[in-house]
């Protein structure tokens, strides 16, 4: 698609948090709040002609590689939020993406993300095919106190559950849905800890992709104030999660 008439470098959203969204205390899901991120920034990049769509042409796709989000609050159901979204860095095959979610105008999460160009036939990163020069970069604009990082899994986590890949676990990439690993560790942890929303840092590693009918385990570790978790398929890490409380 040609670039929008309507667009600017930095975009921005409003999305009403409907029931299906939110947790049986009425408040918005972790997963669903990364979903609509990512979809805001779905919709960024479509109005700047690098969409999913755009970048099939040339066999590529956008993938998350690393995410950070800092929460002072979750939405609650019929909240009207605000997702505004801009472009740190891109490079290449590389992209530091920000965005933030407000409820009347106050700040409730910041979230930094880290994409790779992904060829979907190859199932390798390489260069992006489209210009992207009429996106202003905000170098020193940042969402979150701390950056996007590697995390460091720890050699003496414990297998807690094992899992075989289904459909619904796919996504359009034909791989494992990023929300969908998060949504695994996340039904181990401690409902009261959810409900009561006393999880206020998520960082994410995406490492390599699952496919159909892949058998993986989920390991983890906890400390006081943080849990740890991997996805391991064959021994090898697929996935690093870092959870702070």
């Amino acid at each position: 698609m040609p670039i929008a008439p309507n667009f600017s470098s930095i975009f921005s959203k409003d999305w009403e948090i409907n029931f299906t969204q939110c947790t049986p205390n009425g408040y918005l899901k972790y997963t669903d709040l990364c979903n609509l991120l990512q979809m805001t920034a779905g919709d960024h990049a479509e109005v700047g002609g690098i969409s999913f769509t755009d970048m099939q042409e040339f066999h590529q796709a956008w993938v998350l590689s690393r995410m950070r989000l800092e929460i002072d609050a979750l939405p609650q159901w019929k909240d009207i939020v605000t997702v505004k979204t801009w472009i740190i860095s891109l490079k290449n095959s590389r992209s530091v993406r920000a965005l933030e979610m407000y409820v009347n105008g106050k700040k409730i999460v910041g979230c930094e993300t880290f994409w790779a160009v992904f060829n979907t036939k190859l199932r390798r990163p390489e260069a992006l095919a489209l210009p992207h020069e009429h996106f202003e970069k905000y170098a020193e604009k940042f969402p979150t106190e701390e950056r996007v990082k590697k995390i460091d899994l720890p050699k003496e986590m414990k297998s807690v559950n094992e899992r075989k890949v289904v459909l619904s676990d796919l996504d359009i990439v034909n791989h494992v849905n990023n929300v969908k690993y998060l949504e695994w560790c996340l039904d181990l942890v401690d409902v009261k800890s959810i409900l009561k929303q006393k999880l206020k840092s998520i960082d994410m590693n995406f490492m390599k992709e699952l496919m159909l009918e892949d058998l993986v385990s989920i390991n983890e570790i906890s400390f006081e104030n943080q849990s740890v978790y991997s996805i391991l398929k064959e021994g090898k890490a697929c996935f690093g999660l870092e959870f702070g409380f």
